[in-house]
């Protein structure tokens, strides 16, 4: 099992209407959060997954947990709290990249303290962390605390899927994936991410400083432009993306994360052993797969990630 820690919330998506009263904006919402798209994608993939997060007894809340049990994640990790369920209001550019608006203050979400860092069990192989859920509090702390405490014991993975909107303080962002990348065995990272952390910075710099700890290979996503592997013990090289009819972007990260989670599991390579063995080729083969996984994604409308049998 793979244990995904982060934030689970609706994305509502406006739909216009070109004749329509501008007093009127109507909605799409779609259950969402990058954690929470991990652990759906990873299930759909075949994987078995877990969400650690904290769900809101409201209404969206009780359909975030509904999602989660239909779809096959465990719920043994989920956490309730009465407090509202995270908002993330998506306007989608002409490109199909989103940009978010939050409303988080105060939701059920970041409300994950010490008291409730679970116990794990063998069964639990791996554990991912990414997003908002990293910087904001109290629960940024949280998991920071249980990265610590099982890096080394377990594959950890890390996508630091930087969000300005629910914490705009970037010297923060920067100062909290500094600390957890001395943790990850594996890093996906966006070249967006990087830009908003490191502007000034060469990309390949940033990530040759994280393979300087105990991470073993960093993918940088690049959107149209594929994606680069950097190995410690192979280089980094390459690989184009897969022509594809953008609906949106949204949740392509996350499919790439769960299908690199994915390969490494069919592969019985889902371990910090594992991952030290990989071959370039291997490890050429992990990108191939995330890549073909992401664009499924990217050709249909939000977070909809893909099925292990659309893959062949």
């Amino acid at each position: 099992m793979y244990l995904v820690c982060g934030e689970a919330l609706f994305d509502f998506f406006s739909e216009t209407e070109a004749d329509g009263p501008a007093s009127r904006v109507n909605y799409k919402a779609i259950a969402g959060g990058s954690p929470f798209n991990v652990a759906v994608g990873l299930r759909r993939l075949g994987v078995e997954s877990a969400l650690f997060a904290g769900l809101s007894t409201d209404y969206l809340g009780r359909r975030l947990q509904r999602v989660l049990l239909d779809e096959g994640v465990s719920g043994q990790y989920l956490r309730d709290f009465d407090a509202p369920t995270t908002l993330a209001m998506v306007a989608v550019g002409a490109n199909g990249s989103p940009h978010y608006s939050f409303r988080g203050e105060g939701c059920a979400d970041r409300q994950l303290n010490a008291q409730h860092l679970p116990v794990l069990g063998p069964d639990v192989r791996g554990l991912h962390f990414g997003s908002f859920s990293l910087v904001v509090q109290p629960i940024a702390d949280t998991l920071l605390a249980l990265a610590q405490r099982e890096s080394g014991r377990r594959l950890i993975s890390l996508d630091p899927n930087v969000r300005l909107n629910p914490q705009p303080d970037i010297e923060l962002w920067r100062s909290r994936i500094a600390t957890l990348v001395k943790y990850a065995d594996l890093i996906k990272v966006s070249d967006e991410d990087l830009s908003l952390l490191y502007p000034e910075a060469e990309p390949a710099a940033v990530i040759d400083g994280w393979l300087q700890h105990r991470c073993q290979v960093v993918f940088l996503t690049r959107g149209g432009q594929g994606a680069t592997v950097f190995s410690r013990q192979h280089g980094s090289w390459s690989l184009p993306a897969c022509p594809v009819d953008i609906a949106d972007t949204v949740g392509a990260g996350d499919t790439f994360q769960a299908a690199l989670i994915t390969w490494l599991t069919e592969q019985q390579l889902d371990s910090i052993e594992g991952l030290q063995t990989l071959t370039r080729d291997q490890t050429s083969a992990m990108l191939e797969f995330a890549i073909r996984a992401a664009a499924l994604t990217c050709g249909k409308t939000g977070p909809d990630l893909p099925y292990r049998r659309q893959l062949g």
